[in-house]
């Protein structure tokens, strides 16, 4: 996996079928979290902010962490997102899950803070192994 060069001149590599059954399912178990996230939120307001948002930040970085890229991390973070802007749109009867208080948009930007500071931290190209100190 190593060769001359920067990551930017490397050839592009095909993912796996398991890579991309993860993605998929991160995906998926983000879109599953933004939506507990936009019910729990606002049923116990502080602790269900502080729940809901550290569920999420759990699993942008777990999803790093499972997959070994920072994909791993902008997968779920898709799948919270799409969830979330979902449950902003009102219904025609009037309905609509979060309200105009302070903890929704707390939420909100939050979430999107969080998704963005854990694609950053998520495991760049780093060496693993043994080998990996240049004395060896």
């Amino acid at each position: 996996m190593s060769g001359p060069g920067s990551m930017l001149a490397q050839p592009l590599r095909r993912p796996s079928g398991g890579r991309i059954a993860a993605y998929a399912g991160l995906l998926l178990l983000g879109a599953v979290t933004g939506l507990a996230g936009a019910l729990v939120q606002a049923g116990w307001f502080p602790g269900g902010l502080l729940l809901a948002l550290a569920g999420a930040a759990g699993l942008f970085l777990g999803g790093a962490q499972a997959v070994r890229s920072r994909a791993g991390a902008v997968a779920p973070a898709a799948g919270w997102m799409v969830a979330v802007i979902l449950c902003t749109a009102g219904r025609p009867e009037g309905d609509f899950v979060f309200g105009a208080a302070g903890g929704s948009y707390l939420f909100l930007l939050g979430g999107m803070a969080l998704a963005v500071i854990c694609a950053t931290l998520g495991l760049g190209r780093q060496p693993l192994g043994p080998d990996v100190r240049l004395g060896k």
